[in-house]
């Protein structure tokens, strides 16, 4: 075995140790590419999770705090409405005696009708303070054949 031989053969080993070395980066850089997608894939599905928990909270807490507003608007007009009804009341009272005492004291005219066939009914009473008149008429209404 000469120099030449050892250079050849240091040549040799030289070589399949690169090559060797070449064919182990490939694998590990193709192991680390598939774990990093991997990664990437993974930490892709966790954010859409966090971010429907997220949105399932914010919407739970919109429906609360809608709630909790249309409870407190419902009692407020519940407390403006009872003296309103109560204030409302007794306007129609004073109304009501205030009509009675207008009409019994200045007068009015109350009365009906009735159409039948070709003729119209009408009765009216008329008041006038104490003093009351009645009408009654019948009135024929021309029919065009």
């Amino acid at each position: 075995m000469g120099p030449k031989e050892m250079t050849r053969e240091y040549a040799a080993v030289f070589i399949q140790a690169w090559w060797r070395g070449t064919l182990l980066r490939r694998t590990l850089l193709h192991a680390a590419l598939s774990v990093w997608i991997i990664q990437c894939w993974w930490r892709q599905i966790q954010a859409r999770q966090l971010e429907k928990r997220r949105w399932t909270a914010l919407e739970f807490y919109a429906r609360r705090e809608w709630a909790a507003v249309k409870l407190q608007s419902w009692i407020r007009m519940w407390r403006i409405r009872q003296p309103y009804c109560r204030l409302l009341n007794a306007v129609r009272i004073i109304q009501v005696y205030w009509r009675w005492h207008n009409c019994h004291s200045r007068g009015f005219i109350q009365g009906e009708y009735e159409l039948k066939e070709n003729r119209l009914n009408i009765q009216l009473e008329i008041s006038l303070g104490s003093q009351a008149c009645k009408v009654h008429q019948c009135i024929p209404l021309p029919l065009k054949e």
